[in-house]
């Protein structure tokens, strides 16, 4: 099916590729950006094909889970992966909050540097999904710039902050 809803964030960091790069890829540095708002609590981060991202948001209501697995990894280029909800147990799962909200994401994140800028682009489309969870997706994606993009300004003030 080539006519899947894609959501894309496109970001200039004003730092170098590597700098960028580590903010993804070193739990210490992804765990203060990512999941804004929440308590992120990273319990395991092996970024290579078939490592995985297993990571905990810490909420009022409860946890919620998430389990990443990586498929490809081109150091400071590029970054694929399958993006899912999970259990406490890191089994993928329906998000509990919104049953058709798709199982498996496909998420590709590329890093590009200009003039000691750094271009990155984020990628979500929903993976193998039902046709529910695809018009769940499309009716959200006008929604997902708020929390990317709350999580997008924290990681350019980290960046700023590693800077100097």
């Amino acid at each position: 099916m080539n006519d899947l809803p894609t959501y894309i964030l496109d970001r200039v960091f004003d730092a170098p590729r590597a700098l960028v790069w580590r903010t993804w890829t070193e739990a210490e540095l992804l765990g203060q950006w990512y999941g804004p708002g929440v308590e992120t609590v990273i319990h395991e981060l092996d970024v290579r094909p078939g490592g995985l991202w297993l990571n905990e948001m810490k909420m009022k209501q409860g946890s919620g889970y998430q389990r990443v697995e990586y498929l490809e990894v081109e150091p400071q280029a590029k970054l694929v992966w399958l993006h899912a909800n999970a259990d406490a147990n890191w089994n993928v799962a329906s998000n509990p909050m919104m049953p058709d909200w798709p199982r498996v994401l496909m998420t590709v994140v590329t890093f590009e540097e200009k003039d000691g800028q750094t271009h990155m682009r984020l990628t979500w489309t929903p993976h193998e999904a039902s046709e529910a969870e695809i018009a769940c997706f499309r009716g959200a994606m006008a929604g997902l710039d708020s929390g990317w993009g709350a999580g997008m300004e924290l990681l350019a003030n980290m960046l700023v902050d590693l800077q100097t």
